[in-house]
């Protein structure tokens, strides 16, 4: 059984910043790409950052220049440090990884509860 449990969400102001934090556990044999979506409310959840085992990264156009993902391969754990926020970033944020669970099978995407991130003054 594998888990993604995030933290860091909570109430900002406009311009102020947060960091997220996302821990994987349980049956782990490797975990391939990470990233953080959000789905804000009435809307589709969207990608807004990825990075792989190797520390290539992609982002959302909302994202480039303000968030910035990173991970820990030996802690497998992803974080994504979000500044100059705005409202509009105002979303559940979660936690995606692709994970095998052990070497006879593929990865499998698991995702975690979600944490809210409320930018609003």
């Amino acid at each position: 059984q594998v888990q993604l449990v995030e933290s860091g969400g909570g109430l900002v102001q406009p311009g102020g910043s947060l960091r997220l934090s996302c821990a994987a556990s349980g049956s782990i044999f490797e975990i391939y790409v990470m990233g953080w979506y959000r789905q804000a409310p009435g809307k589709q959840r969207e990608l807004v950052a990825v990075i792989t085992s190797s520390g290539s990264t992609n982002y959302a156009d909302s994202a480039k220049g303000r968030f910035t993902i990173s991970r820990d391969n030996a802690k497998n754990t992803v974080d994504l440090q979000m500044n100059s926020l705005k409202p509009e970033d105002t979303a559940v944020y979660y936690c995606n990884a692709n994970i095998a669970p052990d070497p006879r099978r593929y990865g499998m995407d698991y995702w975690g509860k979600g944490t809210l991130v409320t930018v609003s003054s």
